[in-house]
C-alpha cells in the first residue's frame, strides 16, 4: 500500500467524506493470502516489465488463485484515473502522458507468461482526445505479433465523447469487448458520477452493430443497496443491446473512504440471479460472491464460444 492510500488520499475529493467502517467478510467471501512460486512468478514478469494491473491497482480479492495460474489483467495508461468512482481503489488525480513502450512490453509479458487468454483494461483517460482508444488498438496488435495464439479481451472505459474511439477499437479486433455497467442507474450518482448508465448501453450496443460477430461483455456489483427488481431490469436493458455474457459480483468496499457496504449477498441470491440471467438468453453468466469481469475469463470464453457454435447450430437445424 503506498503512502498516499495508507492515509486515505488516493481519492482527494473523497476526503471530506465520513470514513464508512469497513464490515467483516462472511466465511464465504474470504480467500487465502498468495503463497504459490507461480504467484510470484507472474509478480516478478509484470514488475519486470513495468506494468500495472488492475489485479493489484483494484485490490482484487482473487489475485492469489489468478496469478497462481499465471492470469492477469493488465491495466494500461497508466495507474491515474481522471474519474472518481465511489468503488474504485485505483488512484485518481491528473495522468502522466501515455508510455509509447507500452503496447511492446504488455505483448512481451503476454509471451513470457503463455498466456493462453489475456484480459486488457485502463484507467479511464479523459483527458485524452481520444480517451486512449488507439493506445488500446496498438496494445491488440502487438500482442496479436508476439503472442498470436493468446485469446485477447479488452475492458473499456465509456469513451464519452470521443468520436471515433469504439471503431477504433473495434477494427482492432480483440475476441471480446467489455464493459462494465457496474451498477443500476438509481446508484450512478452516488456511485458512478463521472459516467452515464445510457452512454454505457449504447457503447456495447454500437460494438455489435459494428461487429455482429464480435462478443460482448458486461458486469456488474451487487451490495451496493440496488433492489432485486432494478438488478433484472440491468439484465434485460443488455440484453437489449445484444449482450452474451454477464458477470454479477459483491461490492467490496476497499477502504473506509469508499462507498459502504449495503449487504452481503448470500451464495443462493446470486444462483438465483445466474438463473434468471440464463433465462433471458445470455449465452455466459457468471454469478458469485467472488466473481469479478476477469475472473475464469478463460475458462469462461470457452464455454461462451461453445454456447455460440450451439445456438448457431440449432439456428440453421431450424431454418432447414
Amino acid at each position: 500500500m503506498s503512502t498516499a492510500s495508507a492515509k486515505g488520499l488516493r481519492h482527494p475529493e473523497k476526503r471530506n467524506r465520513p470514513d464508512n467502517p469497513i464490515q467483516r467478510k462472511p466465511d464465504w467471501i474470504r480467500v487465502k493470502a498468495p503463497t504459490s512460486k507461480e504467484y510470484f512468478a507472474t509478480r516478478d514478469t509484470v514488475r519486470a516489465n513495468g506494468l500495472h494491473t488492475v489485479c493489484e491497482e483494484a485490490a482484487c480479492p482473487n489475485i492469489a488463485e489468478c496469478w497462481a495460474k499465471r492470469h492477469a489483467t493488465f491495466m494500461i495508461m497508466g495507474e491515474t484515473c481522471t474519474r472518481a468512482c465511489a468503488f474504485c481503489n485505483v488512484a485518481t488525480g491528473q495522468p502522466k502522458s501515455l508510455d509509447a513502450t507500452e503496447p511492446v512490453n504488455v505483448a512481451a509479458a503476454v509471451a513470457k507468461l503463455g498466456l493462453e487468454y489475456v484480459v486488457v483494461t485502463s484507467v479511464d483517460r479523459d483527458d485524452l482526445p481520444d480517451g486512449g482508444a488507439d493506445h488500446f488498438a496498438q496494445v491488440i496488435a502487438n500482442i496479436r505479433e508476439m503472442a498470436p495464439g493468446t485469446t485477447i479481451e479488452i475492458l473499456t472505459p465509456d469513451f464519452m465523447h470521443k468520436a471515433g474511439a469504439i471503431e477504433t477499437v473495434v477494427a482492432a479486433r480483440p475476441d471480446v469487448f467489455n464493459h462494465n455497467i457496474e451498477t443500476v442507474p438509481r446508484l450512478y450518482p452516488s456511485i458512478r458520477p463521472g459516467a452515464r448508465y445510457f452512454t454505457s448501453l449504447e457503447l456495447l450496443n454500437r460494438v455489435k452493430r459494428l461487429d455482429p460477430a464480435m462478443f460482448t461483455k458486461s458486469g456488474l456489483m451487487v451490495g451496493l443497496g440496488e433492489a432485486k427488481g432494478e438488478v433484472t431490469q440491468v439484465m434485460d436493458d443488455l440484453r437489449a443491446a445484444d449482450v452474451d455474457f454477464i458477470t454479477i459480483g459483491q461490492y467490496l468496499q476497499p477502504t473506509p473512504k469508499h462507498a459502504p457496504i449495503d449487504r452481503f449477498v448470500t451464495p443462493e441470491e446470486f444462483d438465483s440471479y445466474a438463473r434468471l440471467a440464463r433465462g433471458k438468453g445470455f449465452l455466459m453468466v457468471s454469478a458469485s460472491p467472488l466473481t469479478r469481469s476477469s475472473y475464469h475469463a478463460g475458462e469462461d470464453f470457452a464455454r461462451l464460444r461453445a454456447a455460440r457454435q450451439a445456438e448457431q447450430a440449432a439456428s440453421r437445424t431450424k431454418q432447414a
